[in-house]
């Protein structure tokens, strides 16, 4: 299994590129933030995207994440939920056998930081209700924390009190991550201190990876140890992020299909 995940920093901008992603990787799923569009506002050419689910979750020129899965996984149209904690448009999961993918978009911190605890601390209780009901979970996204002082670049500006290094927000990402969860990126490559997944724009900071790892695929156990490569392709398009691609051996889990009801 396939899975992508990428901060697209505007879908219309990126409407080429996403093509040009999907046309070369042909991810199972894909998971996509800050599309930055209402659903009318979505190029009809992805929402029509052969071979693919779509679920489109943006109100307007901010946020917005979508999910789209491979009819290959999902003959039927897995339904797209979005879960209590969501809000301005930051999270899409949906069900496909038997496991639960959700593609989040966690907020700045930078107007309001006490709103990302909140929505981190939501999202915790959402991942410990889901693990102790034994349900497998994979988390996508832009989650705007770097966990350790490894995943910023000494150049980019290592700092305790900045935004997306603070340690509450880094302590209330690893509550979420201990409910059964794996960094995928780093039970790979525990040691690689060159692993980023976002660039400031500016001073060429992304040709020269000066950046930071923000962007995580979050998987329950049992489906992280079947995890055989991890990609930061930080060469691909024109978004201030890079697309992240997993490749792993996936079980042949058990559950409901989904419907043919149409996803939001």
């Amino acid at each position: 299994m396939k899975i992508a995940t990428w901060n697209v920093n505007g879908i219309r901008a990126r409407e080429a590129q996403l093509l040009d992603f999907v046309e070369r990787e042909r991810p199972d799923v894909l998971c996509l933030q800050e599309i930055k569009a209402r659903l009318d506002q979505v190029p009809a050419m992805l929402c029509e995207m052969r071979g693919y689910w779509c679920g489109w979750h943006g109100e307007g020129p901010y946020s917005g994440v979508a999910l789209l899965v491979h009819r290959d996984v999902a003959p039927q149209r897995p339904p797209v939920v979005h879960p209590p904690f969501d809000m301005e448009c930051r999270v899409a999961s949906a069900e496909v056998n038997g496991i639960t993918f959700a593609s989040v978009y966690v907020p700045n911190g930078g107007k309001d930081f006490y709103a990302k605890l909140r929505f981190l601390e939501e999202m915790d209780r959402w991942t410990a209700e889901l693990g102790a009901a034994g349900r497998l979970l994979v988390v996508c996204g832009d989650l705007n924390v770097a966990r350790p002082d490894m995943d910023v670049h000494v150049k980019a500006g290592r700092k305790p009190g900045a935004v997306g290094q603070r340690p509450d927000e880094r302590a209330a990402l690893e509550r979420v991550i201990s409910r059964g969860l794996v960094d995928v990126a780093r039970a790979l490559h525990p040691h690689d201190d060159q692993l980023f997944t976002w660039w400031a724009p500016w001073r060429n900071m992304k040709e020269r990876n000066i950046g930071w790892r923000i962007d995580y695929v979050l998987a329950s156990q049992p489906l992280a140890a079947r995890a055989r490569t991890f990609r930061s392709l930080r060469e691909f398009g024109t978004s201030d992020h890079a697309p992240v691609v997993v490749e792993l051996d996936a079980p042949a889990a058990s559950g409901p299909a989904g419907s043919e009801e149409p996803s939001s």
